[in-house]
Parts: C-alpha cells; sequence; structure tokens
C-alpha cells in the first residue's frame, strides 16, 4: 500500500505544471489615446473606489498523469473588519489626492456643482451609494464588491466599462450607467469641459487569478492593490469621444494591513483529502479518475489603521501612473 501511494504521489508530482515568468505587461492599456489631445479643462463626473469583500476562485486541474487527483481547487476568500466610516474615508482621500495630483498636471479642475447643476444631468440618478455588486472577476472566478463616492461629489454615478456585473442583479445598474454615460457625454459637449471618470477596485487578497497551481493548489496572498482590469480612468471630451487609461498591472502595496487564516475546517480538509486518495487508487485500479478537487477558505481580517493607510497608498500610486499617462497624452 506504501508503495501505491507513493506512486500516486509521484505521478501527482510530475504532473504539476512547470512555471514561467510571464513577460511583464504594459502597465497601461491607453485606448483613444489621441482624443485627451488639447483638454485641459476638466471636470470629475465620477470617482468611484470599490472593495471586494468577498472572492470565489477556481481551477480545474488537468486530471494527472492517470485521471487522478481531478476536480476543482476553488478558494474562497473573506474579507472582515472593514467598516462603512473605513471604506468612506479611503474614498475621501483618494478623491483628494486625485483631484491634488490633477492640478499638479497641469489641469483646472472645474467644481462639481459646476457639473451636477447643468441641465445635462438634471434627470440622471444617483446609484445607490454605498453601491453593492456582484462582479465577474477573471475565468473561474467571481466576488462581491462595495463602492464608495467621495462626499464631495453629490452623486454616485458609473458609465459603461466601469464594472463588469456578474448576474441579473447588474442589468438595472447597467441600464443607469448607460444613461449617466450619455448625460456626462452631453455635459461635455454643451460646457466645452472634458469630464473624468474614475474607477478602482481594491483587492485584499492578491489572489493570482485564475489560478497559478502549485502542489498545494491556488495561492491566497495577503497584500493591499488596487486591480488590474478593473480599474480605470475615462476622459469624455468636448468633442464626445474617450480616451481611457486601463491598469494592466496592479497596483500593489506591502505591509502589515490585514490577517490571514485559513478558515477551512479540519473535518473538510480530512474529508477532501480522503476523497482525493480514493481517486488516485481507483486510477491506478483501472476504474478511472474521481474528480474530487480541493476548496479551502481563507479570512482575512483588516487591520485598522494600516488597512485606510495601505489602501490610499494603493490608490495614490494608481492615479499618479494614470495621470502622468493622461498628461502625457495632452
Amino acid at each position: 500500500m506504501r508503495k501505491l501511494l507513493a506512486g500516486i504521489a509521484m505521478a501527482v508530482l510530475l504532473a504539476q505544471p512547470i512555471a514561467i515568468a510571464a513577460k511583464e505587461k504594459e502597465p497601461v492599456k491607453i485606448s483613444g489615446p489621441s482624443n485627451a489631445k488639447g483638454v485641459t479643462t476638466v471636470a470629475i463626473g465620477a470617482f468611484n473606489v470599490g472593495f471586494i469583500f468577498e472572492s470565489i476562485d477556481r481551477t480545474a486541474a488537468s486530471g494527472g498523469l492517470m485521471g487522478a487527483f481531478g476536480g476543482t481547487t476553488k478558494a474562497k476568500s473573506e474579507l472582515v473588519g472593514v467598516t462603512p466610516e473605513m471604506m468612506q474615508a479611503i474614498t475621501d482621500a483618494a478623491y483628494a489626492d486625485f483631484v491634488s495630483q490633477l492640478t499638479a498636471g497641469g489641469y483646472a479642475v472645474q467644481t462639481a456643482g459646476d457639473l451636477f447643476a447643468h441641465p445635462a444631468l438634471a434627470k440622471t440618478k444617483s446609484q445607490a451609494a454605498p453601491l453593492d455588486i456582484n462582479l465577474a472577476l477573471e475565468k473561474g472566478s467571481k466576488g462581491k464588491a462595495t463602492y464608495f463616492k467621495p462626499s464631495a461629489l453629490p452623486s454616485l454615478l458609473m458609465i459603461p466599462g466601469d464594472f463588469m456585473g456578474s448576474g441579473m442583479s447588474s442589468m438595472g445598474i447597467n441600464m443607469a450607467a448607460g444613461q449617466a454615460g450619455m448625460a456626462l457625454n452631453n455635459y461635455a459637449r454643451e460646457s466645452g469641459v472634458g469630464v473624468i471618470d474614475v474607477v478602482y477596485l481594491i483587492d485584499f487578497s492578491q489572489q493570482k487569478r485564475p489560478g497559478a497551481f502549485s502542489f498545494g493548489g491556488l495561492q491566497v496572498n495577503s497584500a493591499l492593490s488596487v486591480s488590474a482590469d478593473y480599474s480605470r480612468m475615462t476622459l469624455i471630451t468636448p468633442a464626445g469621444k474617450q480616451a481611457v487609461l486601463t491598469v494592466k498591472a496592479p497596483v500593489a502595496v506591502e505591509g502589515e494591513f490585514v490577517e490571514k487564516n485559513d478558515a477551512t475546517s479540519g473535518t473538510d480538509k480530512a474529508l477532501q483529502s480522503g476523497a482525493n486518495v480514493a481517486g488516485g487508487l481507483a486510477a491506478v485500479a483501472g476504474f478511472g479518475g474521481l474528480r474530487f478537487g480541493k476548496t479551502r477558505k481563507f479570512e482575512f481580517t483588516a487591520k485598522p489603521g494600516n488597512y485606510e493607510e495601505g489602501a490610499a497608498k494603493a490608490a495614490s500610486l494608481a492615479s499618479q501612473m494614470l495621470i502622468g499617462r493622461l498628461s502625457a497624452l495632452r
């Protein structure tokens, strides 16, 4: 029996994918760069900071050399200990920093009142603030996030592309985003002022989605970052065109921001382990592999003070990167 189990373990080790270092991505993807040329006066129509509270990440195994140990490895991560007051403070700090950097970059920033009092936005309703959205993350992953607006802006507006909703619950949010996008476009045309829309999504786990396998399965790390692909800045120009700058590499900061704990119960681990061994034995016996997989639960507890500082720092670094690219296009 020991030889049999050793043989199964060796087969699994041989079946593990070899990690290959990918080429570093350009940190910002720019769509419509020429549209930003000549725009020097802007108003901020939206600045939303989302906080992921829960993510479920899955990676399907290949089945190994003998079809054993298949199934899906799943990691469920939850963030606890972050209050609405903490999220509002982070959002307000990130917004003030963004306006400061934008002004330092040579842009004339109009007051929010000028934009939101304009007739073009008269029929535009604010989304619920804060706004909860079920997100479709990378392939095989999903999550839940709460978005906050700065206290300085009277409404929480989103435009198409600001988020990737999952399920029927996001249909109404998508419709409202379309209406807000049209309203901000009309304002830009009628006022001759560019409109900036910003959305940042703060991730607490730094999960390598859709999941890089090691012998232990999905890797979940504890760090704070502005997520790639789900964070961006859009400039709507007076000509009605857009320049979109999308974060393509996570803007991460390291520090003691959260405490990570494996919340998987001992019973669950034992059951999964036993099922996978049974699947391996069945494969060796010629009955085919039983695809049970693994499930791991991780709980991340935010450290008050440290968490806010880390999230605000990540947002500031993202703003520095995006505004730098936008200024170069002008």
